[in-house]
């Protein structure tokens, strides 16, 4: 059964919590509600889930979901790219400082910040530092301690690359843009998260949790929904991963942040300029210790912002649409959140099949960025219609700055 409450939907049966869904006026797939019915029967869901306007099917857990949980948490529920989100920085610059040309532009950020993946991931890794820079190595011996603990208990996640990741960009729906706000001024905005390490951890601990199901007798309507249950060993070190994968992710976005100003300022391309406030750095796949309703209980955002009154997030289109700066509104029922982009409204296979070079092409037109068939599935089209999402949220978050690319940097 599901009834229209304001501005959001109502999803409600006898199988468990309600479902509240800020999609009015945006496609919701069924698979997506058919994930979101399996989940909100959990027992130890807090209150009900909310869904933002920009979900849709993911692998293990609904993109676009928040769960409150008290008792348990679902690692698949936050998925294996921990930490993933924004950051973006308003500068000096005016985009009549900007030269007709931005291929120079984009080629200094190229240079300056590894993207991409190659080799299999291996020695010779195009996406990934050689030897990492000073300033990554020195936050790296921050970081450091707490993966070492990590790794002391589980050996497996220390397999693959760490440092040699930090600072870097990755591939799929991660970019770095250029972009003009409404009045004209240059804003820089990235999106990642916490690279091979994340996926290690988020991987790893998701099987644990199936492991303990099956140790447990305890039978799921999804084996993704497999959670660790608050007071288990597994729970514990599982909290202390996240959180330090949060940091990692936060810590390799300001540093990539840094690594493009420092580009653009020597490129020559550009003439002198400042930054001219504190970025906005912001997770949109984490976990968070929070109250909600009375109670202290774990918030799981997976495609979702921490929208709390005066938060500041950043909510992005497509390679070839608006993005925009947003400041909470604090709306209690969505458990202080808002959407953390537009959201896909086809697979990425669906994408190739369907589109052309040519159509991509057109849709990012005015856009210095890549138009090869490797981005295909990232083209405009294969999201939603970013305007219809910000409409379904207006009461989440209102609008700060409008942002639209001229420069985007993909992997």
């Amino acid at each position: 059964m599901s009834r229209i409450n304001g501005n959001y939907e109502v999803l409600s049966d006898e199988a468990g919590r309600p479902i509240k869904a800020w999609t009015v006026g945006v496609p919701f797939e069924d698979e997506a509600k058919k994930q979101l019915r399996n989940l909100r029967g959990l027992p130890f869901i807090h209150k009900w889930v909310s869904v933002m306007p920009d979900v849709h099917r993911g692998y293990g857990a609904t993109v676009g979901s928040v769960v409150p949980t008290v008792g348990a948490v679902v690692p698949a529920a936050v998925g294996v790219d921990i930490g993933c989100g924004m950051i973006a920085v308003r500068t000096t610059l005016r985009a009549d400082q900007l030269p007709d040309s931005l291929r120079g532009v984009r080629s200094a950020i190229e240079r300056a910040v590894p993207h991409g993946r190659s080799d299999n991931g291996g020695r010779n890794d195009v996406g990934a530092w050689r030897v990492a820079p000073a300033r990554h190595q020195k936050e790296w011996a921050r970081l450091v301690e707490g993966y070492d603990r990590i790794v002391g208990k589980h050996p497996r996640i220390g397999r693959g690359p760490e440092l040699s990741h930090l600072g870097t960009l990755g591939t799929g729906n991660h970019f770095i843009e250029l972009c003009l706000d409404e009045s004209d001024g240059v804003w820089l905005m990235l999106h990642s998260g916490s690279r091979g390490v994340g996926n290690r951890i988020g991987s790893y601990f998701i099987e644990l949790a199936k492991e303990d199901m099956r140790r447990w007798f305890i039978n799921l309507p999804d084996g993704d929904l497999a959670y660790l249950a608050e007071g288990t060993e597994h729970f514990e070190d599982y909290v202390f991963a996240v959180s330090w994968a949060q940091d990692f992710a936060a810590t390799n976005r300001a540093l990539m942040l840094q690594e493009a100003v420092d580009a653009l300022q020597l490129s020559g391309e550009l003439p002198p300029f400042e930054l001219k406030d504190a970025a906005v750095n912001c997770h949109h796949n984490y976990i968070a210790r929070e109250h909600h309703f009375g109670k202290n209980c774990f918030v799981t955002r997976k495609g979702a912002v921490r929208a709390r009154e005066g938060d500041l997030g950043i909510i992005p289109g497509s390679m070839g649409a608006r993005s925009f700066i947003v400041r909470g509104k604090g709306n209690a029922d969505s458990f202080h959140s808002c959407s953390h982009g537009a959201g896909r409204v086809m697979s990425r296979e669906a994408a190739k099949r369907r589109f052309t070079v040519e159509d991509h092409v057109k849709a990012t037109a005015g856009v210095e960025c890549r138009k090869d068939v490797d981005v295909i599935d990232e083209t405009p089209a294969a999201y939603k219609p970013i305007d219809a999402v910000m409409a379904a949220q207006a009461d989440l978050v209102e609008v700060v700055h409008t942002l639209k690319q001229v420069v985007c940097v993909k992997g």
